[in-house]
């Protein structure tokens, strides 16, 4: 079965040019595999998918192997039905190439032996498994070092537990609070700014910390890697991730 998946992906030629630019489907641009599409490319045409999987994330190198960005399973099957990307597998320490064709080849083995590993992608004909890792062939940049400053990152960078009291809350009842006042002077940085409960803020009101006797569970700080990231890899199903995150160059937008 391995032997069959590696000959299928070396007869793959990589595309040139920009045709991989992560950009395009991830914004939605493109054609989006759909039940019909996926199932045709698997063999079974007129098929109706059951599309569970297609809401996964996958993790997405650029060719030069740094993790870029992640997105759906949807977006990902996409670059692999056009060729513009292929799959990195992950079996006990070691990494394998597959192209969307040996990828199909390798199904059976995984849903026999490996299907609680994977979350799957069902058709009337076949089960693809959803991969965890893509590499896109015609796409060699880096991506932007930077961390975007919003109200998701900061939710995940502080894992949704306020900074005063260190309770854990829902979305909706939590704020952002600023350790230094705005009318202090305080600016919106990730160095100055926290997740506060709604009954913490109120009593730390437009005081810092020290004027109103409250204390921060921890200093806030910059993120070196994306905090949603971090937060999903607490999860065994994506630790495969974990050796391509280098922190050197790592910045990942989720859409």
């Amino acid at each position: 079965m391995r032997r069959r998946a590696r000959e299928s992906h070396n007869k793959r030629h990589a595309p040139q040019g920009d045709a991989t630019d992560p950009s395009g489907p991830a914004r939605g641009q493109g054609v989006v595999p759909n039940a019909a599409s996926l199932d045709a490319a698997a063999g079974a045409p007129n098929a109706i998918a059951l599309n569970e999987g297609l809401d996964a994330k996958v993790l997405v190198l650029n060719k030069l192997y740094v993790a870029i960005r992640v997105v759906s399973a949807r977006q990902a099957f996409c670059l692999l039905a056009r060729d513009a990307a292929e799959v990195i597998d992950h079996d006990q320490g070691v990494y394998s190439n597959h192209d969307f064709e040996s990828w199909l080849d390798v199904a059976a083995f995984k849903l026999e032996f490996e299907r609680e590993k994977h979350d799957w992608v069902r058709t009337v004909r076949v089960q693809i498994p959803v991969p965890r890792i893509i590499r896109l062939l015609g796409y060699d940049r880096l991506p932007d070092q930077g961390v975007k400053l919003n109200r998701r990152n900061l939710f995940a960078r502080d894992r949704n537990s306020c900074q005063y009291c260190g309770g854990l809350f829902p979305t909706s009842e939590l704020s952002i609070d600023h350790v230094v006042p705005r009318r202090q002077g305080g600016p919106d940085t990730w160095e100055n700014l926290v997740c506060a409960c709604i009954r913490c803020n109120s009593r730390k009101g437009g005081r810092t910390p020290t004027q109103a006797s409250m204390k921060l569970v921890r200093k806030p700080v910059r993120p070196k890697r994306n905090p949603m990231v971090t937060v999903r890899l607490g999860r065994q199903k994506y630790a495969s991730w974990k050796a391509f995150l280098d922190e050197a160059y790592w910045s990942v937008e989720l859409k």
